[in-house]
């Protein structure tokens, strides 16, 4: 298991989970653009569709998959040849959708999403997770890989308390002590960091509280809720590709130069 906030040895990919506590708060769609940000300042970027059994990167992407991780993991086909290329520059390794074998950690599972991590860890600059919602067993296997996590959340209240509670079981779970948050849908300037204050004072008081080293919420950025993203997603385009000057990339683009190492 990584070492949660280890600086990775050299040579090998930093790796980043993306996660959230409630689906549909843009985390799969966060993820892809990241990564094509990224990809543009020159980082070899792979996006690992760590959500095995509810998998929607190949819809945020138009891509059709002949070969996935579940195709990996069966032993019917080679990781290498599961990986595709993405728009946007970057690579992709896509999961299955439907299957109800991951809806649990298995040993085996367990093991062999390990073993793909570390093989492919060596060949790029950075890998991001997109994991599954919430704090099934899965999904917070999938971030004790990581060497950071960001946590997605929306200003809409259930996705707030959801946030918190996935926040709090990171904390106490994998000791984390730094989380990156990022605000989406952000309905004016500087509401991600009210976001981030109040959340931050939350947990003060529940999670840090008699604690050596208290958790620090980061703010890695917010994205303003804005009409161009709705419709990249409905062309099944990245948001960096079709509307490249809009508001959202643009934030997009900030949240991916704070991430480079």
């Amino acid at each position: 298991m990584t070492n949660p906030g280890a600086t990775p040895a050299s040579g090998r990919a930093r790796i980043t989970a993306i996660t959230s506590g409630k689906g549909g708060v843009g985390k799969t769609f966060m993820a892809a653009n990241v990564a094509a940000a990224l990809a543009r300042r020159g980082e070899r970027v792979l996006v690992l569709d760590a959500d095995l059994g509810l998998a929607n990167l190949d819809v945020v992407l138009n891509l059709y998959p002949k070969l996935t991780l579940h195709d990996v993991f069966t032993g019917k086909a080679q990781l290498e040849d599961a990986i595709l290329p993405a728009p946007g520059g970057f690579s992709v390794l896509l999961a299955g959708s439907g299957l109800v074998e991951y809806s649990r950690l298995t040993p085996e599972v367990r093991e062999q999403l390990l073993a793909v991590i570390q093989k492919v860890a060596p060949r790029f600059d950075r890998i991001l997770l997109d994991t599954g919602a919430g704090i099934s067993d899965v999904v917070l296997y999938a971030v004790s890989l990581a060497d950071e996590v960001m946590v997605i959340a929306t200003p809409e209240p259930t996705s707030l308390t959801d946030a918190y509670a996935t926040i709090k079981v990171l904390a106490s779970q994998q000791q984390r002590r730094v989380i990156q948050l990022i605000v989406n849908q952000a309905s004016r300037l500087g509401e991600g960091r009210v976001i981030r204050g109040q959340l931050q004072q939350v947990v003060d008081r529940f999670v840090s509280n008699g604690t050596d080293t208290p958790l620090k919420l980061e703010l890695a950025g917010e994205v303003p809720s804005d009409a161009s993203v709705r419709e990249a997603v409905q062309r099944r385009q990245l948001l960096l590709e079709a509307f490249p000057g809009s508001a959202a990339a643009k934030a997009v683009g900030a949240i991916a130069e704070k991430l480079r190492p």
